[in-house]
């Protein structure tokens, strides 16, 4: 995706319940793991995709996948097998919140989509977990690293794909793609090439078009009562997020994590430029950095060197 950042500040979304979580369980988690979330916010129950190596290991070196915005879970089967297989670890690929088939919720600010990802390792008992996230799933993982109440034995191995730890305002081409959907959702449309066409108005790119359409419920099926295209994300809790997802929830005069951390870039991309190394080797003293000759999707440009080099990174 072509997209830009530009420094912003920091906006906040106000505090929502959910009720189907107990005050007392939902306090815990709040107390331990989320010093910048509000009162009331509690975690959600996040839909995964696992693979459970052949000795049946599934909560020891656990690595965890985080997807990007409009991403889900799927995005990372492929990768994920090959993990197991490299690593013989239990993998994870996680849908986030408003993403994939995991709830719809708010706030959907990083706090919130951390402490998600945290009642998940909890619930699951993860132990010794490499975590690894693109893009916003990037920053999702980042804020929980750095959540100075974090059990310092928890987190073995941080990897990033191509996004920095930085307060920035995404281009206008996020909004414009869910003023497509929400246009298309109006429309009433039926068919897969109807969609695509109307998308091919907002995005020239033809992956980044069948990536948005990855988000397509198909009408009368499961999810989609209705006789016309819907999409699975939620576009109202996602206009409204735009700002926050832009954003970062840390400065680096709050907080750090001092564990192994490997940042890898897309090599023409924007997401991580020489005007950030300084603030992410702030945040992440003991970092690397590695370029793929790819934009910002690393992985799903180059996934054979992707693959490479966490692998290595993790088996370290």
């Amino acid at each position: 995706m072509r997209l830009l950042l530009r420094n912003f500040p920091s906006t906040r979304f106000p505090a929502y319940r959910n009720p189907s979580h107990s005050s007392r369980q939902w306090n815990i988690v709040l107390r331990c793991y989320s010093s910048h979330a509000k009162d009331h916010i509690e975690p959600v129950d996040l839909d995964f995709l696992e693979q459970i190596p052949e000795n049946g290991n599934n909560t020891e070196g656990a690595l965890i996948i985080l997807h990007g915005l409009f991403g889900s879970k799927r995005n990372w089967a492929s990768l994920s097998k090959a993990f197991r297989r490299d690593l013989n670890i239990p993998v994870y690929a996680l849908d986030l919140r408003n993403h994939g088939s995991s709830p719809h919720a708010l706030p959907m600010i990083y706090t919130s989509m951390a402490i998600d990802v945290m009642h998940f390792i909890e619930k699951r008992k993860l132990t010794n977990i490499s975590l690894l996230g693109h893009s916003m799933g990037g920053k999702v993982a980042m804020t929980l690293a750095l959540n100075p109440s974090l059990p310092s034995s928890l987190l073995q191995n941080l990897i990033i794909a191509d996004i920095a730890p930085v307060r920035a305002q995404l281009s206008p081409e996020f909004l414009s793609y869910i003023k497509a959907m929400k246009r298309i959702e109006h429309m009433r449309l039926r068919t897969r090439k109807e969609v695509q066409s109307v998308l091919n108005e907002y995005e020239k790119d033809p992956d980044v078009v069948l990536f948005l359409m990855t988000n397509i419920l198909m009408p009368h099926s499961e999810l989609n009562r209705e006789d016309y295209i819907r999409f699975r994300v939620p576009l109202k809790y996602m206009e409204d997020a735009i700002p926050e997802i832009g954003s970062f929830p840390y400065v680096p005069s709050e907080t750090s994590w001092d564990g192994r951390t490997l940042f890898i870039k897309g090599q023409r991309s924007k997401f991580i430029n020489h005007h950030y190394h300084q603030i992410m080797e702030d945040f992440f003293p003991r970092m690397t950095i590695e370029t793929l000759d790819a934009g910002h999707w690393v992985h799903g440009e180059r996934p054979n060197e992707f693959l490479q080099l966490v692998s290595s990174f993790i088996a370290i």
